[in-house]
């Protein structure tokens, strides 16, 4: 079974920046799309970014020129890099693969911005 690993989670200051990366630990076809999803306290989890098959990116309308979502189809990996980081964006950050058949999840990691 697949599995999606996740790194780059931490602590930070309002203002900071983080780079979080996911790899599979084996190959996955058939991608339709990557991305990432965040989980607040008490919230449902909602979209962050995420790249669709053909090259297409969309990004949650509060994170928008703050994070910038990448993939290496060749590592089956995908990035975000996150700028200007504000206390609301403190969440546990999943990321995800999407194919026809299986939807792949990471184990999450946690990003907190203390103020």
């Amino acid at each position: 079974q697949v599995q999606l690993v996740e790194s780059g989670g931490g602590l930070v200051q309002a203002g900071g920046s983080l780079r979080l990366s996911c790899a599979a630990s084996g190959k996955i076809f058939s991608i339709t799309a990557v991305g990432w999803y965040r989980q607040a306290p008490g919230k449902q989890r909602e979209l962050v970014a995420c790249i669709i098959s053909g090259g297409f990116i969309t990004y949650a309308d509060s994170v928008k020129g703050r994070f910038t979502i990448s993939r290496d189809n060749a590592k089956n990996a995908v990035y975000l890099q996150m700028n200007s980081l504000k206390p609301e964006d403190t969440a546990v950050y999943y990321c995800n693969f999407l194919t026809g058949s299986i939807n792949y999840w990471g184990q999450g990691t946690q990003v907190t911005v203390s103020s």
